[in-house]
């Protein structure tokens, strides 16, 4: 059936005429959303690293109720418009990204020390976990990264790739196109558009994975910002446009669900029931978007916001968001300008592809691959050597090793042998060095029994205990003679004795051998050894 034959569907209008009607006015209504939301982030342009992504995000509303439309418009022509708003999908995609990055620290060397030191990495969410399961667990190739970094790379490529995958489906849907072998009507494998369609669905499929993941590692963290919201906002768009278009073309083209009639030709239900229904959804899109990114925080008087700390547990402050000053221009236009420009999208798709094929092979020599500090039992009272920790490898089971602990560090060997005194094990069993020349004696040790020590008159020789015990004990008084300034006695101590009237307490072997370091052994009165 001819477009134009079609039979009256309301009054004088056919489906086509009544469809341009509807989804006119679903544009306009979307353009007034939308360009009203991004002219207040312009002139409030206080933090441009987050807000330069905000308005490309807001920027696919009007981009696809455009494209829509013209197709609708164009029949003919629609492959043309189709790919407009296909390719400035990924280009909305990435800037949510990078938009979710921001909130996180301010720059990417930040970004990288943030997601360095993030814990705990949550497992990947379904179906990878499954996969993970089946294919080796933590040592097969779904496992989940033991460094934030890594896992940060992964997501970083996972959605960036498919800024170049889907300008890549464009230009060849567009060259197919002109070379008439693409051919939309048809989903057979000899023509462009079931191979272009199949590349896009999988790319786009990785790319949204990895944005939920990233969603759900950070969910808590960002929980200010409603991430919920925005994920929301962005992934019903990519959803609807996509995923309907395809279903409309299976149920047309291959099942046959519905078929042209006198009221419906084929252009109508190919092209212009899907685009119809997506200028409607951009119109209630747009409204969503007021609640989902408000300009309200980046006013100047709004309250200052802070960015997330990787790990709680460090104890360390969060920094603060703070608001610059208007750097919008006039009328918003040098915020325009900054948005438009896509260089840092270029920018961040080759750090991706460097690290795919570069630094994934230096990836573990990253600090983040390193012991962390609560692998190391710190707590008090240490742990024995021998005693199991938790996340180590216990060699209990292995008889060579026990035998090695309880003949070198003195360790006994079940719970039942006796355990050896303080000092056996090396120190015990170690056999001099037949190099070494002797060791010559200590001149502090005395080979009689007793070190002796008597700062009595009597000459009368005691072993080196006194009531004043030890060196700076509380509630011991020194009475100080100044007559025996010059006494026998000598050094530094001279002129003090003992309390009078005091016992003598028994003295421990150590404080015996104190006492003579300080003072000397003296054999005669009046001079040390």
């Amino acid at each position: 059936m001819r477009i134009g034959s079609e039979e009256k569907i309301v009054g004088p209008l056919t489906f086509h005429e009544l469809a341009l009607i509807i989804a006119g006015a679903a544009t306009i209504f979307s353009y007034i959303a939308s360009f009203y939301l991004m002219w207040r982030h312009a002139i409030n342009y206080t933090k441009p690293r987050e807000q330069r992504h905000v308005i490309r995000i807001l920027f696919m509303v009007p981009i696809y109720a455009t494209s829509a439309f013209l197709c609708i418009w164009y029949y003919w022509h629609a492959v043309y418009f189709q790919v407009i708003s296909d390719c400035y999908e990924a280009f909305a995609i990435a800037s949510f990204f990078a938009l979710m990055c921001h909130y996180v620290a301010p720059d990417l060397h930040e970004q990288k020390e943030f997601f360095r030191h993030m814990r705990p990495v949550k497992p990947w969410v379904w179906p990878i976990n499954w996969f993970a399961k089946c294919c080796g667990g933590e040592r097969g190739p779904w496992r989940t990264p033991k460094s934030g970094l890594t896992w940060f790379n992964i997501i970083w490529i996972g959605i960036y790739h498919y800024c170049f995958i889907r300008v890549a489906m464009t230009i060849t849907a567009v060259v197919t196109q002109y070379f008439e072998r693409y051919c939309e009507s048809s989903n057979s494998p000899v023509f462009a558009h079931i191979w272009v369609i199949a590349i896009e669905a999988i790319a786009v499929t990785i790319a949204m994975y990895c944005l939920i993941q990233f969603y759900v590692q950070l969910r808590e963290p960002l929980a200010e910002h409603k991430p919920f919201l925005k994920v929301l906002a962005i992934k019903l768009v990519i959803f609807l446009s996509f995923w309907q278009t395809i279903a409309i073309s299976l149920g047309t083209s291959t099942l046959h669900i519905v078929n042209p009639n006198s009221v419906l030709a084929y252009p109508d239900l190919k092209v212009g029931i899907p685009s119809l229904m997506l200028c409607v959804e951009m119109a209630l899109f747009s409204i969503l978007h007021l609640w989902a990114f408000p300009y309200a925080p980046y006013v100047e008087s709004a309250k200052t916001g802070f960015y997330p700390v990787p790990d709680p547990s460090m104890g360390i402050p969060p920094q603060e968001n703070e608001h610059g000053p208007k750097m919008g221009g006039f009328m918003g236009l040098k915020a325009f300008g900054d948005a438009l420009n896509i260089w840092d999208v270029i920018k961040a798709f080759g750090r991706g592809m460097r690290w795919l094929f570069v630094g994934v092979k230096k990836r573990h020599n990253d600090p983040s691959y390193q012991a962390k500090s609560d692998d190391i039992d710190t707590s008090y009272p240490m742990k024995p050597y021998g005693a199991p920790h938790p996340s180590g490898k216990s060699t209990d089971h292995l008889p060579i090793a026990s035998e090695f602990r309880r003949s070198t560090f003195g360790i006994p060997q079940s719970s039942n042998d006796p355990a050896p005194e303080e000092s056996a094990g090396l120190i015990t069993n170690a056999q001099p060095n037949p190099a070494s020349p002797p060791r010559p004696p200590n001149p502090y040790l005395d080979p009689r029994q007793h070190h002796l020590y008597d700062p009595s008159p009597s000459g009368v020789y005691a072993p080196y205990e006194d009531a004043r015990g030890d060196i700076g004990a509380a509630h011991t008084r020194y009475e100080y003679d100044p007559n025996e300034v010059y006494s026998s006695q000598g050094g530094s101590t001279a002129g003090w004795s003992e309390p009078q009237g005091a016992p003598r307490p028994q003295r421990s072997s150590t404080q015996v051998q104190i006492g003579n370091a300080l003072w000397g052994d003296r054999n005669h009165r009046g001079g040390a050894i």
